[in-house]
C-alpha cells in the first residue's frame, strides 16, 4: 500500500510540474543571462557596490568647502537693546542672516587616505559581486548538467522497456509452446514492474531537476521552459590538458575572492594612514557674514530733528552687517591615548585581512585540488565504464541468443539485462561528472562556462 500512495504521489508531482512546461527552450547561456538579471543576492550585492560608490564619492566631495547659511525671525518684548545701545523697554521684531563656510587645507593626508581607501572598498564590493555571479554560474551549470544526466536515465529506461516487453512476447510464444513454464513469463512481467516504477522514479528526478534550476533563477512555474540539449564533448582524449598547480597559479592572479582579499588588506593599511594622520595638527579656513534688521531701530528724522523714525531696511543692511575670516589650525595635545589605539586597532585589522587573505588562497587550492582529482577519477571512470558496457551489451546479445532457445532462465536473462542497464547509468553519469569537473576546472582558468 505504501508503494502505491508514492508512486501516486511521483506521477502527480510530475502531471502537475509537466503541465506547466510551455515549448520554450532555453541555452544554459540563457539560464545564465536571466539569472544574474533578476537573483535577488546578485541584487542584494550589486546594492553594496552601489553604496560603496556613494560613500567614495562623498569623501571626494569632503575636500570642497561647505557653505551653511541661517535665517531667524525673532519676537522681542520688555526690555531690549536700542540703536542707541540703551535698554528700554519696548517690543520689536527682527530677522537676522548668517553665511559661513569653511574648509580644510591639510589634516595629516587624512582625507586622501580616506578617498584611497573609499576606493579600494568599491573595488573590493565589485570583486564580491564577480565572486556571487561566479557561484551562480557554477550551480546554474551543475543543476543543467543534472536535467541532461536525469533524462538519459528516463532514455535508457525507456530502451530496456522496449526490450523487455519484446522479451514478453518470446517468453508469451515459448510458455504457449510448452518450452518454459509459466512462471517464467510473471518473471519477465515482474521485472516489466519494477522498471516502469524505476523509469517513473527517473521521470520524477527530470521534474525535481527542473524544479531546482527554476528556484534557483526565481523563475515563476508560468515561465517555465524546457532545456536545449547541447553537443557535448567528446571524452576519449583519455588525460587533462592540464594540472592542478598550473590552474592554481593562474587562478590566484584572476579569482574575484582573491582580489577581494588583496583590497581589503590595502584598504587596511589606509586606515592606518588615517590612523596615524590624526597625530598632525590640523589647518583650516573659514569665512563668516552676518546681518539683521530691526522695526525698533530708530534715528533722528532729518527734517524734524524732535522726531525719531525707524532706520530703513536698506541702510540697516549696510549699517549692520559684518563679515570676518581667518585660519584656524588645531594641535592635538593628549587625547585619553585615542590616537595610539586607533593605531594599534588598525595594525590589527592589516595582520587579520592578511590571515583572511592567506585562508582564501588556501581555499581556492584545495578546491582546485578537490576539483582536479574529481575530474581524472571520472576520467577514469568514464573510460572503465565504457569498457564496462560494451562487455555488458555483448553480454546481453549472448543472453538474448541462448534464451530464445531456452538456454538461459528468466532470472540469469534479466540478471545480465540489469547489469548491462546499471553499466549504461553508470557511464552516464561519468560522463556528466566529468563535464562538471572539468567545466569548474576550465572556470578557475578563466575560460566561460559554455555547453
Amino acid at each position: 500500500m505504501k508503494q502505491w500512495i508514492t508512486t501516486g504521489v511521483l506521477v502527480l508531482l510530475m502531471v502537475s510540474v509537466g503541465t506547466v512546461f510551455g515549448q520554450e527552450t532555453w541555452t544554459l547561456q540563457q539560464c545564465i543571462d536571466y539569472a544574474l538579471e533578476n537573483n535577488i543576492q546578485i541584487r542584494q550585492q550589486d546594492l553594496t557596490v552601489n553604496y560603496q560608490q556613494n560613500l567614495l564619492s562623498q569623501a571626494k566631495n569632503d575636500r570642497f568647502p561647505n557653505l551653511n547659511g541661517q535665517v531667524g525671525n525673532n519676537y522681542n518684548f520688555g526690555r531690549s537693546l536700542t540703536y542707541e545701545n540703551l535698554y528700554e523697554n519696548s517690543n520689536s521684531t527682527s530677522l537676522s542672516g548668517y553665511l559661513g563656510t569653511d574648509v580644510t587645507l591639510w589634516n595629516g593626508f587624512q582625507l586622501q587616505n580616506i578617498i584611497r581607501q573609499r576606493d579600494l572598498d568599491l573595488q573590493a564590493s565589485i570583486e564580491d559581486l564577480k565572486k556571487a555571479k561566479d557561484d551562480l554560474i557554477l550551480n546554474l551549470a551543475a543543476l543543467y548538467l543534472e536535467i541532461l544526466f536525469a533524462e538519459e536515465l528516463v532514455a535508457i529506461d525507456e530502451s530496456q522497456i522496449d526490450v523487455t516487453r519484446q522479451q514478453i512476447e518470446r517468453t508469451q510464444k515459448l510458455v504457449e509452446a510448452g518450452s518454459l513454464a509459466k512462471g517464467a513469463l510473471l518473471e519477465v512481467e515482474a521485472q516489466l514492474a519494477r522498471e516502469e516504477l524505476q523509469l517513473v522514479n527517473d521521470r520524477n528526478r527530470v521534474q525535481l531537476a527542473y524544479l531546482n534550476i527554476f528556484q534557483l533563477l526565481e523563475l515563476p512555474l508560468s515561465r517555465s521552459f524546457k532545456i536545449a540539449k547541447p553537443e557535448l564533448p567528446d571524452l576519449h582524449t583519455g588525460t587533462l590538458n592540464f594540472n592542478s598547480l598550473t590552474i592554481f597559479n593562474n587562478a590566484v592572479l584572476t579569482r574575484p575572492e582573491i582580489r577581494a582579499a588583496q583590497l581589503r588588506v590595502e584598504s587596511a593599511q589606509r586606515q592606518l594612514d588615517q590612523a596615524k594622520g590624526a597625530r598632525w595638527p590640523k589647518l583650516s579656513f573659514g569665512a563668516n557674514y552676518y546681518n539683521n534688521y530691526n522695526d525698533n531701530y530708530m534715528r533722528i528724522a532729518e527734517n524734524n530733528p524732535l522726531k525719531k523714525e525707524v532706520i530703513p531696511f536698506s541702510d540697516q543692511m549696510k549699517n549692520n552687517q559684518r563679515y570676518g575670516f581667518g585660519f584656524t589650525m588645531n594641535i592635538p595635545l593628549f587625547n585619553k591615548f585615542q590616537v595610539q589605539n586607533a593605531i594599534a586597532n588598525s595594525e590589527l585589522q592589516i595582520a587579520d585581512y592578511k590571515y583572511r587573505l592567506q585562508n582564501s588562497q588556501n581555499l581556492l587550492q584545495k578546491e582546485i585540488e578537490q576539483a582536479y582529482t574529481n575530474a581524472l577519477a571520472a576520467l577514469n571512470k568514464y573510460l572503465s565504464g565504457e569498457k564496462a558496457v560494451s562487455s555488458s551489451a555483448e553480454a546481453f546479445r549472448y543472453a538474448e541468443e541462448k534464451y530464445s532457445v531456452g538456454l538461459v532462465t528468466t532470472v540469469e536473462y534479466n540478471q545480465i539485462k540489469n547489469n548491462l542497464t546499471m553499466a549504461q547509468s553508470q557511464l552516464a553519469q561519468a560522463r556528466y561528472d566529468y563535464i562538471f569537473r572539468t567545466k569548474i576546472l576550465d572556470f578557475y582558468n578563466g575560460i566561460p562556462i559554455r555547453l
